[in-house]
């Protein structure tokens, strides 16, 4: 395994080429203050006045100007073409939290494929942060504290099966796919909701203004 291009003891902000405003990119850097871009999210980072500490991708995107803007030893140049500048920045942040901007609400293929990666990297504590929403990879087990009445999505990228307490439609005995059962627009009916899952593939969507809990639940899940 090759070594990771960021360590961070703290959290980092992962920024990407879609939008995001300087207000998302404030509450993100005050729970994960090690700023990162993947490819042209350098460019993004910049407009909003922040030099990241590394820029990582295959540099197809960003643009001359940033190139010139950020020191030397700050890129890094990942040259193959079959995975996203997201996978490539993701796998090589070893970190306790990876908050993602500008990864979801650009372009439809874009968001699809930062989900794979979400799934395909659930290793790394990564939460993707939308316009509305937040989405995450769903560990073995999670206990979330969310509000009764608020919405729990789950969305199965691969087949999975599992149990839940303090949802109003509990999830044991169905078998979720892709391309048959998701559990889109549930939601919680107690203060703690409880998630156990037989395999990696559920991604977690949550509203938004619920990021604080999403962190702490992946902090402590098992």
């Amino acid at each position: 395994m090759n070594s990771p291009i960021v360590q961070s003891t703290h959290g980092v902000t992962l920024a990407g080429g879609g939008p995001f405003s300087a207000r998302d990119l404030t509450l993100a850097l005050a729970r994960a203050p090690l700023a990162v871009a993947a490819d042209s999210g350098a460019d993004r980072l910049l407009r909003l006045g922040i030099v990241p500490e590394a820029v990582i991708g295959d540099m197809d995107s960003i643009s001359a100007a940033a190139r010139a803007a950020i020191p030397l030893e700050r890129q890094y140049l990942v040259a193959e073409q079959v995975t996203t500048d997201f996978d490539k920045a993701l796998r090589s942040i070893d970190a306790p939290l990876i908050l993602a901007l500008g990864f979801a609400g650009a372009r439809l293929d874009h968001g699809l494929a930062a989900f794979a990666t979400l799934i395909a990297r659930a290793d790394r504590r990564c939460i993707l942060i939308g316009p509305q929403d937040l989405a995450f990879a769903a560990p073995p087990r999670l206990r979330l504290t969310l509000a009764p009445g608020e919405p729990v999505s789950l969305f199965p990228m691969a087949q999975v099966t599992g149990r839940s307490a303090g949802l109003e439609w509990p999830i044991e005995g169905i078998s979720f796919a892709p391309d048959g059962m998701i559990g889109t627009s549930n939601r919680a009916v107690a203060r703690r909701v409880e998630l156990e899952f037989d395999r990696r593939g559920m991604l977690v969507i949550l509203p938004r203004r619920r990021l604080d809990a999403a962190i702490r639940a992946l902090r402590d899940a098992s």
